[in-house]
């Protein structure tokens, strides 16, 4: 750097008032980006919660209900024995010592001892240790081991990528993606936040394709079609389509025949497809609408497709799993050139490894006990605890029942969920309570949902968060309250929303 340089970066850094990361200076992307699971409402709720612990009867309720994301444990749901048997003797081996396995035998059932043993000697013998960037090779050749009797189709442990939720693959491959602030991607609206802020955050265009509420928000090629052609109209070089099965707000399932259409669709117009099915076991309608990968809907429709790229994403944090706070996920690519995939191994190498228990709770995810398996009848009984008697009944029943109450109140509606976690009904507000938000600096939606959050204590996500079609408001709840609650659950919504609309009337 010349003298003249020099003098003037220290004069620039001599004239900067104060402190040098503000608002005003940082990163504009950072500054800009939202993500409303844990926006505004998520925030105050966590003000009520420590309010009703320091002041119990403080507030018109007792509880906080955080419905606004899908963290199954959070709201009661039991972890599964084996994954945490199996958890426990790897973070503390000592119990395995031959002079402690005796007393450990009584508490440990032998194939969560086996399992921990196998486990370690993967991870160079402590859960402590950094693991490949990649992921542990065993649980990588146990993910593909799952992928192919899934999908009846090959699977190779070098295509798959461990992450730390499923959330960091899918911003890995956006950041690959967006090469310059021309790069679109499509996505759906609703859609869920970590697509419309990671995009932002790396300075690429969201390109919306919209889902159709009267249809249970179904998903067509020709608004597709009408999206792309709009998009690259205006100059966008749109490079991937990201599509979520089922759904994340919505809680649709696609059809056979719909995934073959959009599978065509990447084909045609040369489109990664982001394939988001991290909700894959939570399924509804299995009869009706039963879930298929991309992967293998791909691989079946023959060598003409063989060309299109595919990177598909799951996650410890749903099913009856519901391991949120663990951060284990993979991604497989499909179609992916070699050389890019060296590229998203160069991305996960910045951050060393995932987090080891994260990458060991995938394993017990796609390979639970089976049956003959000394931990297999505890295994199963669990599951049908959180299913219910016939495997998806509870959390149907859950659905159904909150779906119903929704469509009784005053000018809301709401589709039923075919999957995922979640319902999105829609709520028709007076001019009166839309002058209100305006008058309070908040969306018609938002100002609904902290309205509903001050008086009874539930907390859910406004639509506006997840973007919707123009004029039209929303919000999101999750259906997994405990079934024992969910009458008192209803009945405060309906008393709030009833004194709601009078008040604005």
């Amino acid at each position: 750097m010349s003298p003249s340089n020099e003098s003037s970066t220290a004069a620039a850094a001599a004239a900067r008032p104060g402190k040098v990361m503000t608002l005003e200076s940082i990163n504009k992307r950072v500054v800009n980006f939202e993500y409303a699971v844990r926006g505004e409402q998520a925030i105050r709720a966590e003000q009520l919660r420590k309010q009703l612990a320091d002041r119990p009867g403080s507030l018109p309720f007792k509880s906080i209900v955080s419905c606004n994301i899908g963290n199954p444990q959070q709201l009661q749901q039991s972890p599964i024995t084996f994954f945490r048997q199996v958890s426990a003797l790897t973070e503390y081996p000592d119990l395995m010592k031959p002079e402690n396995l005796p007393m450990t035998s009584k508490i440990f059932p032998s194939d969560a001892i086996q399992r921990a043993k196998e486990l370690l000697v993967a991870m160079s013998g402590s859960s402590g240790a950094y693991t490949h960037s990649q992921g542990i090779p065993l649980v990588r050749e146990r993910v593909a081991k799952f992928i192919e009797q899934r999908d009846g189709y090959p699977s190779n442990p070098d295509n798959i990528f461990l992450t730390a939720g499923a959330s960091p693959g899918v911003q890995t491959v956006l950041q690959t993606l967006i090469a310059h602030d021309k790069v679109g991607i499509m996505i759906p609206i609703p859609q869920y936040p970590l697509y419309t802020a990671s995009i932002a955050l790396f300075g690429g265009n969201a390109v919306p394709y919209y889902l159709d509420e009267a249809r249970d928000w179904g998903l067509t090629v020709e608004e597709l079609s009408r999206s792309l052609a709009e998009s690259r109209s205006q100059g966008l070089d749109v490079r991937a389509l990201c599509v979520i099965n089922p759904g994340n707000p919505t809680g649709q399932c696609l059809s056979l025949d719909n995934m073959r259409q959009i599978v065509d669709f990447c084909h045609r117009e040369k489109l990664v497809l982001m394939a988001d099915e991290v909700y894959q076991t939570n399924i509804y309608k299995p009869a009706e609408l039963p879930f298929h990968s991309f992967k293998k809907v791909l691989k079946s429709m023959g060598p003409a497709y063989e060309g299109v790229e595919l990177v598909s994403f799951h996650s410890v944090s749903k099913g009856t799993v519901g391991e949120c706070g663990r951060r284990g996920g993979y991604f497989e690519c499909t179609g992916i050139d070699p050389q890019v995939q060296e590229m998203f191994y160069k991305i996960a190498s910045v951050s060393l490894c995932p987090p080891a228990q994260g990458q060991l709770m995938i394993e017990h995810m796609v390979n639970p006990p089976k049956p003959g398996d000394p931990s297999y009848e505890l295994y199963a009984k669990e599951n049908t605890a959180i299913y219910g008697k016939s495997r998806p009944e509870s959390l149907r029943r859950r659905a159904d029942k909150l779906a119903s109450a929704f469509n009784t109140l005053e000018g809301v509606t709401c589709n039923a969920a075919q999957g995922a976690m979640y319902l999105f009904p829609r709520v028709r507000l007076s001019d009166k309570a839309i002058k209100a938000a305006e008058a309070a600096g908040k969306t018609p939606d938002g100002f609904y949902s902290m309205a509903l959050l001050e008086a009874t204590g539930v907390c859910v996500v406004p639509g506006s968060g997840f973007r919707q079609e123009k004029d039209t408001f929303h919000f999101r709840s999750t259906f997994l309250p405990p079934e024992e609650q969910m009458d008192q659950f209803i009945a405060s919504i309906k008393t709030f929303h009833s004194e709601f609309m009078d008040k604005y009337r």
